[in-house]
Formats: structure tokens, sequence, C-alpha cells
């Protein structure tokens, strides 16, 4: 025969005090559709401001905020002082970023871009650095306060997010023979 799942005992009833009719009130379906729409706006928020770190062999304008904010305060004391000569500096930097990233697997480019996109977006780039402000209007000791919070945090994750960014800013400066004078490096041995 027919087993129940429930064991027999009285009915369930409801709190004293609350109405149950077995159907759902009008205020409890009203609060659950204006939940719903506030968490479909968001989402639709979220799709339409997500954009990929990495599209088309190169950095999204967004992804190349990040790396510049974090040049800033990891390549503090060796950038230019002059603004102009910076600017040029940066511009190339970014592009040996670019290059770095395009030597990487397939798979591991496609984990950076979904980090860089994370980062570019506001709670993200909150929940992984700390850093409340948007990366450029950032300035680099709040940069530098926020990838040092990184390094030293107790989440592997916001560990490994300071070792990307660190690494790739590193390795994009110093690809270029014309840095390695600041490490008094005098470059490679002839063989």
């Amino acid at each position: 025969g027919f087993v129940r799942a429930w064991p027999s005992g009285p009915p369930l009833r409801a709190a004293p005090g609350h109405c149950h009719t077995g159907r759902m009130q009008r205020r409890t379906l009203l609060t659950l559709g204006l939940g719903s729409a506030a968490a479909l706006s968001v989402a639709g928020w979220g799709a339409r401001a997500w954009t990929p770190g990495w599209q088309r062999g190169r950095l999204s304008a967004p992804a190349r905020g990040v790396f510049a904010a974090v040049a800033q305060a990891v390549l503090e004391g060796v950038l230019p002082q002059d603004p102009a000569v910076r600017a040029v500096a940066m511009r190339a930097h970014l592009d040996r970023v670019e290059q770095a990233i395009q030597g990487l697997a397939p798979a591991t480019r496609g984990e950076l871009s979904d980090l860089l996109a994370v980062l570019s977006l506001g709670p993200g780039r909150w929940a992984l650095s700390g850093l409340g402000v948007d990366w450029a209007e950032a300035s680099a000791d709040e940069v530098a306060q926020a990838l040092q919070a990184m390094r030293v945090s107790g989440s592997q994750t916001r560990r490994q997010v300071y070792q990307a960014l660190r690494d790739l800013t590193n390795a994009g400066w110093f690809a270029d023979a014309g840095t390695w004078g600041a490490l008094n490096y005098p470059g490679p041995h002839r063989l």
C-alpha cells in the first residue's frame, strides 16, 4: 500500500495571530513581485555593465584602467615624472601588458578576462581589493593600500589577484630593455 512520507499527527497550524488560508495574500504577492523586479533589474544592470577584460586580443577599456591604476602604485618611483612623458610611457606599458597576456594559455586568458571584468565593477572591486572608488579616481596611495591589503589577506583568492596584477604589471614594464637601468640590470649576457 501507500506509505506516508510524513508521520501522522496533528495538522500544521499557522502561528497565533497569523492568518493562513493556504492562499497568497495580496501584500505577500506585491512584496514578492517588487522583490523579483528589483532582483531582475540588478541582474540586468550587471549583465549590461559586464565588460570582459579581454576582447578580440586586447584589454578592454575598463581593464586598461585597472592596469593603469595598478601601475601607478606598483611602479611608483620608476615611472617618468613629467606628465606628458608618463602618459606615453603608460600607453606603451599597457601595450606590453597586452603582449604578456597574449602569451598566456587561452584558459588562463579567459580567467583573467573574468577577473578584470569583476574588478571593473564597483561591488567586485570592493570585494576583491577593498577599493571604494573607481580605479581611475583612486590615488596611487589608495591603490597601493588596496594592493597591500590583498597581499596580506587571509583569503587565498585575494592574494592570487594581487599576485596576478603585480606580476603582469612588472612583466609589462620590465619587458622594455629601456627600463632595466632602474634596477641596475645591464641585460642578458651575450653568449
